[in-house]
């Protein structure tokens, strides 16, 4: 008789040991699944752009307009310039120092546009990065 209890017993023990078991293996699996996303979260966010325009300056040289921008790099990663507008009008440009702007740094970027800058006028200024981004920012010819 007191076998029977035992066995009784002994069988009311195998679906909790499941259930820890299959508790376990549900907390392994979504550990495993979280350093996995914070690692994907962390390549993905480690090598964003952020790049600004801290000071712009208008000028007429030559019966074109010139606008020299200070672009300063605040991401984690370098910021190749590929295009530059003034006002949806295509513009050329050139970086000093050439190539791309690491990382904590900061770069003149020299943009020569098609026609002169009117007197008092605002212009809106954008700079497209190698990865998609738009860096922009507006500025006002007071020249003569």
């Amino acid at each position: 008789m007191n076998y029977r209890k035992f066995r009784k017993n002994a069988k009311a023990l195998s679906p909790v040991i499941a259930t820890i078991i299959l508790i376990a293996v549900t907390v392994a699996v979504s550990v495993v699944v979280a350093a996995w996303m914070g690692a994907l979260t962390i390549g993905f966010m480690g090598n964003a752009e952020q790049a600004s325009i801290t000071n712009a300056v208008l000028t007429n040289t030559g019966g074109v307009g010139v606008a020299t921008l200070t672009v300063q790099n605040t991401g984690s990663s370098s910021v190749t310039i590929s295009s530059a507008t003034i006002d949806s009008t295509p513009a050329t440009f050139t970086v000093s120092p050439p190539g791309p702007i690491a990382k904590g740094t900061s770069s003149t970027v020299t943009v020569t546009w098609t026609s002169a800058f009117v007197n008092t006028a605002q212009y809106t200024i954008k700079l497209m990065t190698a990865k998609g981004n738009a860096v922009t920012n507006q500025a006002t010819y007071t020249g003569s």
